[in-house]
Order: C-alpha cells, then sequence, then structure tokens
C-alpha cells in the first residue's frame, strides 16, 4: 500500500477574535497515510485549534485571523465546505456520549450515512462490515445506556469509520477507559491503520499507553511546534523536551539509567522497550 502526504500545514497561524495573540504561530507540519500521529503538549499549547484547522471548524465556525494554508488530501480548508472535509476527516470526541444520541448501536453507525444521501443497501452494507470489523454485531439493538464506557468508544467510532474516511481523528481516546480495555482499544486503531491505509491522528495525555503504536510524535508548546519526530528521537534523554510533557515513567527511567553510564541500543518509550533492553 503506497504512502501519501494526507495533511499539509503552510506557514499557518491563528489568532481568535476574543484573543491578542496567536494560538498557533508559524506551523508547517506533514501528515502521511499509513501513520499514527500522536499529538501532545500542555493545556493551551494549541492541540484543540491545530484539530480544528484539519476539521474545518476554523475558519468556517470559528472566526480569527487566519495566514498560511492548510491542505487536506489536496483541498484547501479555508476554500472547501464542511461537507466536502466531511467526506475525508473523521473525529471521534473526548466522551463518546457527545456522539452516540440514537436509540440503538446500528441507527446510530447509519445516522451520518442517512445524511450523505447513500441508498439503503449500501448502508446495511457498510453498518454490517463496520461492526464486524469492531467486533461489536452483538450490540447492533442496545440502547446507548446500556454500553460500557469501551463499547459506548467503538460504537463512536463506527460511526466515524462507516463513513470511509482517509483521516481519522482521535481526542483522548483512552481517558475513560481501563488499562487493558484501552490496550485493546489502541491494538485496534493500529490494525485499522496499517490495514486500510488511514492516517490517524491521536491527541493523548496518557502516552504509555500510545507511543507503541505511533510513527510520529508531534509536540506543541506555546502554539509552535518544538518536535516533529519519531517518539524515540523525541525522547531520547539528549534533547530537551518541555518539562510539562507526561513523559512516560519508563522513559524517564531509560533517561535516568543512561546519564549514569548504562548502555542501550535505542531509546526507550515503552514497558516492552525497556524490558528488552535490560534483557539483552
Amino acid at each position: 500500500m503506497s504512502v501519501k502526504e494526507l495533511i499539509r500545514f503552510n506557514n499557518f497561524s491563528f489568532r481568535y477574535n476574543s484573543r491578542d495573540d496567536k494560538i498557533l504561530e508559524d506551523i508547517n507540519l506533514s501528515i502521511k497515510s499509513n501513520e499514527i500521529t500522536v499529538l501532545a503538549g500542555p493545556t493551551g499549547c494549541g492541540k484543540s485549534t491545530l484539530l480544528r484547522a484539519i476539521v474545518g471548524l476554523i475558519p468556517n465556525m470559528y472566526e480569527g485571523e487566519y495566514t498560511g494554508d492548510v491542505i487536506v488530501d489536496g483541498i484547501k480548508i479555508r476554500d472547501a465546505e464542511i461537507k466536502e472535509i466531511a467526506k475525508r476527516v473523521g473525529f471521534v470526541f473526548q466522551n463518546p456520549e457527545n456522539q452516540i444520541f440514537m436509540f440503538s448501536v446500528e441507527r446510530d453507525i447509519a445516522f451520518g450515512l442517512e445524511n450523505l444521501g447513500l441508498e439503503q443497501e449500501i448502508i446495511k452494507k457498510r453498518i454490517s462490515k463496520i461492526m464486524k470489523t469492531l467486533n461489536i454485531t452483538h450490540l447492533a439493538k442496545k440502547a446507548p445506556h446500556e454500553l460500557s464506557d469501551g463499547q459506548k468508544q467503538r460504537t463512536a467510532l463506527a460511526g466515524v469509520l462507516a463513513m470511509e474516511p482517509k483521516i481519522l481523528i482521535l481526542d483522548e481516546p483512552t481517558s475513560l477507559l481501563d488499562p487493558k480495555t484501552a490496550m485493546e482499544f489502541m491494538e485496534l486503531i493500529n490494525k485499522l491503520c496499517k490495514e486500510e491505509g488511514m492516517s490517524i491522528i491521536i491527541v493523548e495525555h496518557r502516552l504509555d499507553l500510545v507511543l507503541k503504536y505511533a510513527d510520529k510524535l508531534i509536540v506543541l508548546s506555546e502554539g509552535k511546534v518544538i518536535s516533529d519526530d519519531t517518539p524515540e528521537n523525541v525522547f531520547d534523554y539528549k534533547k530537551d523536551i518541555i518539562p510539562e510533557l507526561s513523559v512516560p515513567f519508563s522513559t524517564k527511567l531509560y533517561r535516568e539509567l543512561a546519564k549514569n553510564q548504562m548502555k542501550f541500543t535505542k531509546p526507550v518509550t515503552g514497558v516492552e522497550d525497556m524490558i528488552r533492553e535490560v534483557m539483552k
């Protein structure tokens, strides 16, 4: 499966009308297909604004001073209609209850497809396919209030994936999940990325749960990109990253051990990496 650029920020800056300062300044980024990108940084660094620019909420719903370009799957966001962007980008909110509002799981998945004006036969096939992919076929007739947090997360994801976007954005996807369910969810996301060729962007504070799957880690601070590299390179103990970033414990341990002359073959970004290094 070929890899291509799906998102490009060219000298992008944005200032909300309600603020005097720019929330994002001179952003230059490239995000490709078949990649999982983790977006991290302290509260107020501009993560939400970056996502709004990708999905077209900026400038369509949030007004302000907009300079530079955001190009998604070949279209300039500032010139595109929301419905055209929606065909390319899917967004799963931090709290899945904000996206689930129909009386059953299958009806909730159908909602977006019906709004696209698709034929009923196509809608049925897509619903069946995505429920099988996410292993929620047995939940088809369940009402939202009957679902666990993990099941709600998968239902919200199903509604987005049924629309077949090329880009999937997940905002704090593991925040309501226990560690086991979170790991299962991330395994699923990784499979979707590699098998479907999607570009997946994850905003997450629990970096220890997601870095294992990340191809790229983008770190924002005060509206600027301060790191855009593989997780291993960003967390290399020689690099100076912002102290507010929630560095995984295994990485903190690695950096301290490396400073004290312990030899590692590569930087550590997770527990599995640390076990691998220690066992050598």
